[in-house]
């Protein structure tokens, strides 16, 4: 057969982007986003004008192509619209964790080289303490501010933040002033970037996730065919946006024309209510969330609906699944992590579990399963062999990965993308896990170096260097205590130079709050004479593990 070539007919880069004039044609007149209840309300027409007027915006304020552009805010519409807004103005998004500290998000703008920075008027004193750590000399990003109605109550200000919030633009006046017919900057090449996540808040060496519109596009039509979502379904919003831009399902409620339902905050209570006065169908979160909606005292069974729950993170509990389960809830449990976007492996439901006693169904939902069709290839390598392990649910190695949905790289760190992406071909993970004889996946073990609390990636290793920066601290080994609302915790172990009465675990826990993170702060410390170490040397955190395993459940739900 004659060989053919592409021609600019049929060349045309992915880009999720389309997505939203597709929407604003087949959906126009349907409900795009609802906030606060139904005190701000969208339409998919006016979603796709009010982007088209914040990118053409940008690009007058000089935002070009590759350019840096931030958003640190809370589920609001401003946040979702920045979803294709910024990639709109040929600017690639960086969504920043809004539960970060002010010394973490300003290493990131630094690393980032943000040009601007949407920051929620909530979190103004955040955004105002982060880029003041600028060195002199360094270009801070421009600042617009995101108007939002408080709920939290929190209305503090100081003058040195009013000076310097003064001037500042402000998004709807971006959106205003804009070309709501503006011809978006469309990418050249698919493989043109699009998003840059942060996997982390470590401060030394963040990473930043690199993804192009290639990858985007497919990991997000993937994720609505494997879930899966039907046309006009109604999403709440409690996974936070941020997070691996909301699992890619930020562009796929523009793919189905879904009604948005943004919450700025919520608890178990809210999240009640929204589904009864919205009947909303799907939601996504990670297992704290199913925690929060199985344990709330004032839980009570859905009327005459089932609402689609897909979690992901640290497997939840089967305890956990059948109490949400009870409620009215259809719980799926996949796997994904920042560097593939999104959810790429899935508990596929198979008929005949259904008759199964409930228990076993909850066991075999909190396993993570099977590739979605995204990717090529998933396996558990052996870590002596290099080969893939036996399928017998016991023989454990290292998760890979392979297919068109991972990341391009990270930035500006060739040496650990090299580790990540092996001249194998394989995405290395980190994480260990078994296959069962059935194909499914699940994973038994994080790297050592990870702890996830909540759905928050915490390292073990910045905490161990805060812990280690007090004087008076020896060793310290940071592990994983399984939680039963959280999922995991930190929990420190730490030797002392010299031994102190008064030294007490709230010591411990002051001084880390004082420099991480609320969520990275150890929820548990133990004081021991002396660590376990190999012959080697080494701190043994396997053993350490088990310690923290056995350890009586924790009382407390607090983030500290």
């Amino acid at each position: 057969m004659e060989h053919l070539k592409p021609t600019s007919a049929n060349s045309c880069p992915l880009t999720p982007l389309t997505f939203l004039e597709r929407a604003a044609s087949v959906y126009g007149d349907c409900t795009s986003i609802v906030y606060n209840n139904t005190t701000t309300t969208f339409t998919w027409t006016q979603t796709l004008h009010r982007c088209l007027g914040a990118a053409s915006s940008l690009v007058q304020m000089g935002i070009r192509r590759g350019d840096v552009v931030s958003v640190l805010a809370f589920n609001v519409p401003a946040m979702y619209e920045l979803q294709f807004a910024v990639p709109m103005s040929g600017a690639v998004l960086n969504n920043i964790n809004t539960r970060l500290n002010a010394r973490t998000i300003s290493v990131m703008l630094r690393h980032s080289e943000a040009k601007m920075l949407f920051v929620d008027s909530h979190l103004k004193l955040l955004a105002q303490d982060a880029v003041s750590r600028f060195p002199s000399g360094i270009r801070r990003p421009t600042l617009v501010l995101i108007n939002t109605e408080s709920l939290t109550g929190d209305s503090r200000s100081t003058e040195e933040v009013d000076n310097y919030l003064s001037s500042t633009t402000t998004y709807e006046d971006i959106v205003n002033k804009g070309d709501s017919n503006f011809e978006w900057v469309r990418p050249v090449n698919e493989w043109d970037p699009i998003t840059l996540n942060y996997t982390s808040g470590t401060t030394s060496s963040p990473k930043g996730v690199i993804h192009s519109h290639r990858a985007i596009f497919i990991v997000t039509v993937d994720s609505l065919t494997d879930w899966p979502v039907p046309k006009k379904p109604v999403y709440l919003w409690t996974l936070p946006m941020f997070h691996s831009n909301g699992w890619s399902f930020t562009w796929g409620m523009a793919a189905v024309g879904g009604t948005n339902i943004c919450l700025h905050k919520f608890k178990a209570d809210d999240i009640f209510s929204a589904i009864k006065h919205h009947n909303v169908t799907h939601m996504c979160g990670a297992p704290v969330v199913l925690n929060m909606i199985a344990n709330s005292p004032n839980a009570k069974p859905l009327q005459n609906r089932v609402v689609h729950f897909l979690t992901g993170g640290a497997p939840p509990p089967a305890a956990v699944v059948l109490r949400t389960e009870g409620l009215g809830f259809n719980v799926s449990h996949g796997y994904g992590l920042t560097e593939v976007a999104g959810v790429v492996v899935s508990c596929a439901w198979k008929d005949k579990w259904n008759r199964l006693p409930v228990i076993e169904q909850a066991g075999l939902k909190a396993r993570q399963g099977v590739r979605t069709l995204a990717l090529t290839e998933v396996n558990v390598l052996d870590p002596h062999t290099g080969l893939g392990v036996k399928r017998d649910g016991m023989s454990q190695g290292e998760i890979v990965l392979k297919g068109a949905c991972l990341m391009l790289g990270y930035f500006k760190d060739p040496i650990a993308t090299r580790k990540c992406m092996r001249e194998d071909g394989w995405l290395y993970t980190g994480d260990v896990g078994v296959i069962h004889p059935d194909g499914y996946l699940e994973i038994k073990d994080r790297s050592k170096d990870v702890i996830i609390t909540g759905g928050e990636n915490v390292s073990s290793v910045e905490v161990e260097s805060v812990l280690y920066s007090n004087p008076l601290v020896h060793e310290a080994a940071v592990v994983a205590r399984p939680d039963a609302f959280w999922g995991e915790t930190p929990c420190a172990f730490v030797s002392l130079i010299v031994v102190k009465d008064e030294m007490r675990e709230e010591d411990i826990i002051k001084y880390c709050r004082e420099r991480l993170p609320h969520y990275m702060v150890p929820k548990t410390v133990v004081f021991m004479e002396e660590l376990p170490k190999t012959a080697t040397g080494k701190i043994k955190k396997s053993k350490l593990r088990i310690v923290a395993k056995n350890m009586s459940p924790p009382m407390s739900r607090s983030r500290m």
